[in-house]
């Protein structure tokens, strides 16, 4: 199987790209190969490489049965759009391998398809002039210094945004990500710092397991910080979601899971890493500005 498909394959796994019905947790993933009848155990590592690498150490038949698992409707409780969606999401890719998924009442099964890419080259030429990819450009720093920060922290987040987009203009697109985590991290922290009351009753504030308390805003991992900035409905299950992403890629500040994830950011991890932060930011700057 092409490598691009697996890949893509390991997309829908996880399901942190557009496209995708359903988001799978380290431990969802796990139990995701269990019901497919591949048992693997989630090693805690980035879930999207990790998925990936045991894809590719999968046969043919272990595949095929991860494949199908995926069209499934059990997979989904029966819901017929995520069905669906994951059904649709697979042919696309599908279509090149010759193949194609359909249900035989609740069970899919794998047929042969032929590809059919009959374009003419005015309409090619056309949709090519009308679908352009847009470019990179410099985002305006938020008004970081007017949100009621604490003391030098807005000074601080500006001076990484416009240190980012200068990552971003070199090519540095690692530093760029991990630059783009720590902006998302320090607003989340600023913002719990504003709102303590409302940070520590949140139903899954993280707690020391020892004491059973509410643990110091310092110790809170980003991971958590995403968790309840979510539920306090300071930021949509959209940005939740992207910015579980963009964290897995700030851990790659440690190289040694740099080394274990083979993940090397791109200009197109930074196009999708800039929105998140845009959008974050935006959302909770609406939360500061709330009495």
């Amino acid at each position: 199987m092409d490598a691009q498909t697996l890949e893509a394959i390991a997309d829908l796994i996880c399901g942190d790209v557009q496209g995708t019905p359903l988001y799978r947790k380290g431990h969802e993933i796990t139990r995701f190969f269990s019901a497919a009848g591949v048992p693997r155990t989630h090693d805690g590592s980035t879930r999207k490489w990790w998925t990936l690498e045991t894809l590719k150490g999968c046969n043919g038949a272990e595949l095929t049965s991860i494949i199908l698992r995926l069209a499934s409707p059990r997979e989904y409780r029966g819901d017929p759009e995520q069905t669906k969606q994951a059904i649709e999401f697979l042919n696309r890719l599908f279509i090149l391998e010759g193949k194609k998924i359909v249900l035989d009442g609740v069970n899919p099964k794998v047929i042969e398809a032929k590809a059919n890419f009959d374009i003419d080259a005015q309409s090619t030429k056309k949709a090519a002039e009308e679908v352009k990819e847009p470019a990179l450009v410099p985002l305006p720093a938020p008004a970081f210094t007017s949100l009621n920060l604490d003391v030098g922290i807005g000074e601080l987040l500006k001076d990484r945004w416009n240190e980012a987009q200068l990552c971003v203009d070199k090519g540095a697109y690692l530093a760029a990500t991990i630059l783009m985590g720590s902006l998302l991290e320090g607003m989340l922290l600023g913002v719990m710092q504003r709102k303590p009351q409302q940070a520590n009753q949140a139903s899954n504030a993280p707690k020391d397991k020892t004491s059973g308390k509410i643990k110091h805003f310092s110790q809170w991992s980003l991971s958590e910080m995403i968790d309840v900035a979510h539920n306090l409905g300071w930021i949509n299950l959209n940005v939740k979601r992207f910015s579980h992403s963009l964290r897995e890629f700030r851990n790659l500040v440690h190289p040694y899971e740099q080394l274990l994830t083979k993940a090397q950011p791109d200009v197109d991890t930074c196009k999708i890493s800039w929105l998140v932060v845009q959008a974050a930011v935006n959302q909770l700057a609406s939360v500061l500005k709330q009495p």
